[in-house]
């Protein structure tokens, strides 16, 4: 069971998560490099029912048919991940956990789709 919380990068939008982690993994696609500028995003999955995201600067981007993108609409930091393949979960960024970093990584997604510059060593599974 796991007690997490955490906010984006001017604390206008937190989530609190009270709940299994059903999984986590580091995702290579082009939808989430765009989304944070990033060659790598880190992301946690949990029940619906067992999350609570909120804040007056709350915004919502719908980024792909089925998919929609929680960020602050003052900081512009992106907050959770929810898709219509799996509508009782959200996902979060592991990074903008207060605390809790130690989120254990189980898989790498879309590695097919990961930059060719950036040296990935581990041994966690790579699917697609």
């Amino acid at each position: 069971m796991a007690e997490l919380s955490g906010r984006c990068l001017c604390g206008g939008v937190r989530f609190k998560v009270n709940g299994e982690i059903l999984s986590a993994g580091h995702c290579h696609c082009e939808s989430c490099r765009r989304a944070t500028s990033s060659p790598v995003t880190t992301f946690f999955t949990v029940r619906r029912s067992d999350a609570e995201i909120g804040g007056g600067s709350l915004r919502f981007y719908a980024s792909s048919p089925g998919v929609k993108r929680g960020f602050c609409g003052n900081c512009g930091s992106p907050m959770s991940f929810q898709t219509d393949e799996r509508p009782n979960e959200m996902d979060f960024y592991v990074a903008s956990l207060d605390d809790g970093l130690h989120v254990e990584i189980h898989e790498h997604w879309h590695w097919d789709e990961r930059v060719d510059w950036l040296n990935v060593t581990d041994d966690i599974p790579k699917g697609s």
